[in-house]
């Protein structure tokens, strides 16, 4: 990865370029940001600028043998850390159990979230999660010399997601590095990550992408329509991901979509024996998913609301999202609309405290019978 595939953030590859140049390079970072906003793209790049034999003033060489290794994310020096979980055909598994999967991910590309992830490894109903065995590889691998570059690299993608005895003992690793060590920690929540790994790393904060940037990037992907791009970055507000989302919607956006239209429907028509088995139905997609449905359904309502009020400029939708609220925006309005937000933040924080999903699901969509008609 080099920095010039890094969508924007020109500041923080200056910072970062400059800190490998005058050689102050913090042994412990922390990427914190937004998803879509390039935080494992840009720790790839770093990490391979790091390692680079003949790096130049902007950028690593791609010709080294350490930059070719990189290219395949198979450089010795290079370990990942990030949320697996228990698989039936594996006993305690870790992070290097799922290596292949994760290389083929990222070198398909290094915008996605978790969600993404755990589709990708067939998570089904399973959280993903850093679990407590994981810190005993993390530090056979870090008490290694290095094989090829002066710095051993460990990315460690949603600490957030560890569990608090392995972020307990990444504590002390971080708080005596073994020699040449750089932990680049991604977060797409800074503060689920404990705060004595926060106190202790060199927080660099990732903003949104800047409009400019976005265009751009998105200009070079082949066969895209030029003239979608401005719709695309006005949805994208700032992340790859959503813009990527718009130009090729992915299958769980529309699953989303499909399921807010039907629970919506059901619940204005007052089709009880409809709702049950759509909760039903919402309770067997895995809890991350599950998290993400309400997420999304946060969004539509809150788009929908801020439609009626006639500020285009405001509304970040796609095209058939943009279709059927024609029909149903003005049902939301200043009457339900904090209503309606509350209980999909509810049904996230139910769902993250393991709740029982069919009762979380079926519980929202009896209220949404109340609040449509409000």
């Amino acid at each position: 990865m080099f920095f010039k595939d890094v969508v924007g953030q020109a500041d923080i590859k200056k910072r970062l370029i400059r800190s490998v140049q005058e050689q102050r390079i913090s042994h412990a970072q922390l990427f914190a940001g937004q998803p879509g906003t390039g935080k494992l793209a840009m720790a790839l790049a770093y990490a391979q600028y790091v390692s680079c034999r003949n790096r130049s003033e902007e950028d690593s060489c791609g010709e080294c043998p350490s930059c070719h290794k990189y290219k395949k994310l198979a450089h010795p020096d290079l370990h990942f850390v990030f949320p697996v979980f228990n698989a039936k055909h594996l006993k305690n598994p870790v992070s290097d159990d799922f290596l292949p999967q994760w290389r083929e991910r990222v070198l398909e590309s290094p915008y996605f979230e978790l969600s993404d992830w755990l589709s990708h490894i067939d998570a089904g109903n399973a959280q993903g999660l850093i679990y407590e065995r994981e810190s005993e590889t993390i530090l056979r691998k870090l008490n290694l010399k290095s094989f090829e570059s002066e710095f051993k690299v460990m990315i460690i993608w949603l600490p957030e997601k560890m569990h608090l005895a392995c972020s307990n003992k990444l504590l002390k690793m971080i708080e005596e590095p073994p020699s040449k060590t750089l932990f680049i920690l991604i977060s797409e929540n800074e503060e689920g990550v404990i705060g004595t790994i926060r106190s202790r790393a060199q927080l660099v904060k990732f903003p949104f992408i800047d409009n400019a940037s976005l265009s751009a990037a998105l200009a070079k992907i082949e066969s895209i329509d030029p003239e979608i791009i401005p719709d695309a970055v006005h949805l994208a507000n700032g992340s790859y991901n959503r813009a990527m989302e718009y130009i090729t919607p992915g299958d769980d956006e529309q699953f989303y979509f499909q399921k807010f239209q039907e629970m919506m429907r059901y619940a204005y028509a007052r089709q009880v024996r409809e709702l049950i088995d759509w909760a039903d139905e919402m309770a067997k997609i895995g809890r991350d998913k599950q998290k993400a449905y309400f997420a999304a359904a946060l969004r539509l309502v809150r788009e929908y609301f801020i439609s009626n009020m006639k500020r285009s400029e405001l509304v970040y939708m796609n095209r058939d999202e943009k279709e059927w609220g024609k029909k149903f925006a003005p049902f939301i309005n200043e009457r339900n609309i904090v209503p309606f937000a509350n209980e999909f933040e509810l049904g996230i924080k139910h769902i993250s405290m393991n709740g029982n999903p069919r009762i979380v699901f079926l519980d929202t969509a009896l209220r949404m019978v109340r609040l449509i008609k409000r």
